[in-house]
């Protein structure tokens, strides 16, 4: 059997593991050991095994991960989010589907200093929903507007699948975040407008309230200081060059408990909580990385990267067709698998493709973090669009009484946002990199 027929078969049997339930890890690493096996032998498959888990479990700057991720379960068990809401509603509470809007001004904000797009859905829909159903908001725009808000989770840096895309192509973190910020404030624009549409044409899927004096907005606003520094303290140190990203992170982290204690509302059990979700969710981080590490291994063996690379480099089409290409594979693969396996399993394959094209004259740093924004906004489509999207699962796990069909119709709206936020990175390039040369000249 060649080699190009064994990575068929795996990655076919890949994608059987995974429709039958099996964990994305191991439905990575099965088939990837099977491959390594036929194409070596039993002691080459031993020896891979052997350094494989080393050589990822020890790289410093995958500590970044779980620093986040610690920032982040810090600021939900330490009541960061009902801060945020109630400075947003305090604003714009009392236009109509105007607490739809401070839910998503909330989860851009929220996810400033948390890194995670499920922990952003759930945090804001605990705070959030609520008040909406309370204020006679419909079920359908509710849980809509708190499943997209949670994308940006990961597109307001800091971003866990952002990290993982800079660790797998050799690019700098800082950068990469500089460039999602951007980005990050026009989705947040982008849903709140199609928000303000969505209820103009049907406004009864949201009643305004009763503005708030204006004592009481300052009040709500002075209320989210202490989230703002933090987040001025991390991001300004570390484009400061006053600490590397992971240095920023451990900061972070240790000032988002401090921040959580003097609040008096992060409690022992709450500490407790944090650091068991950091290490749960961070064993499932790495445990996806060993297995598409195995994959990837055996695709090497197979050539199938390079194959494709050289094939893609005949193709006689325009190279913005082919990475467009790219991001509909994206978006169909987001149906079946979440971010972060997607990443690990196809960027080592696809970037080097992409690297090869001329896409705008850019220079190759240039393109390689235009390319991963680019992705990182795709993939989020995939977190809230049917069948799957994770977002829609866990807000509905949280609103049970609005059926999940009703949450897939209030995304659509949201969807073609998205749709035209990319189109538009696609062709401008600066909407990305803009920041980035301003940061770093």
């Amino acid at each position: 059997m060649s080699g190009g027929t064994i990575g068929l078969v795996m990655f076919g049997a890949m994608l059987a593991l995974m429709a039958i339930r099996v964990p994305i890890a191991a439905a990575m690493f099965i088939p990837g050991a099977v491959g390594y096996w036929a194409m070596t032998n039993d002691l080459a498959l031993l020896n891979a095994l052997k350094g494989s888990a080393v050589a990822r479990l020890t790289v410093y700057d995958l500590s970044v991960i779980p620093l986040f991720l610690l920032m982040g379960q810090f600021a939900t068990q330490g009541g960061l989010s009902r801060a945020l809401f109630k400075a947003a509603a305090a604003f714009v509470g009392h236009i109509r589907g105007g607490l739809a809007m401070a839910a998503i001004l909330a989860a851009a904000a929220f996810g400033a200093v948390c890194g995670s797009s499920v922990a952003t859905s759930a945090t804001i829909t605990q705070v959030a929903y609520p008040e909406m159903k309370a204020h006679g908001y419909h079920g359908r725009l509710s849980t809509a507007a708190l499943a997209t808000g949670g994308t940006l989770g990961i597109l307001i840096p800091p971003s866990v699948p952002l990290v993982v895309y800079a660790i797998l192509t050799e690019q700098n973190i800082a950068k990469l975040f500089a460039a999602a910020m951007v980005p990050g404030l026009i989705a947040t624009l982008g849903y709140v407008v199609v928000i303000s549409l969505y209820c103009r044409v049907r406004p009864e899927l949201a009643t305004p309230s009763e503005p708030l004096p204006w004592s009481e907005r300052m009040r709500a606003l002075l209320g989210v200081w202490p989230i703002a520094l933090i987040f001025v303290v991390v991001f300004g140190g570390i484009y400061g060059g006053v600490f590397s990203p992971t240095e920023g992170a451990a900061v972070g982290a240790v000032s988002t408990f401090v921040l959580g204690l003097a609040k008096r509302e992060l409690t022992l059990e709450g500490v407790k909580r944090s650091f068991l979700g950091t290490a749960e969710t961070s064993a499932m981080v790495f445990m996806i990385f060993l297995g598409a590490d195995m994959m990837n291994s055996s695709l090497a063996l197979t050539q199938m990267p390079a194959r494709l690379a050289e094939w893609v480099g005949h193709l006689q089409v325009d190279p913005l067709l082919i990475v467009a290409s790219v991001l509909v594979f994206y978006v169909v693969l987001g149906c079946v698998m979440d971010e972060l396996s997607m990443l690990l399993l196809t960027i080592p394959v696809i970037f080097p493709t992409v690297m090869a094209l001329d896409l705008w004259g850019l220079a190759p740093e240039a393109k390689a973090i235009w390319f991963g924004v680019l992705v990182l906004c795709t993939v989020g489509v995939g977190l809230i669009a049917p069948p799957v999207g994770l977002n829609v699962y866990v807000v509905n796990s949280m609103a049970r009484e609005v059926p999940m069909s009703e949450t897939y119709k209030g995304v659509f709206p949201f969807l073609a946002s998205d749709t035209v936020r990319v189109v538009l990175m696609l062709f401008f390039p600066a909407i990305s990199l803009w920041l980035v040369n301003v940061l770093f000249k």
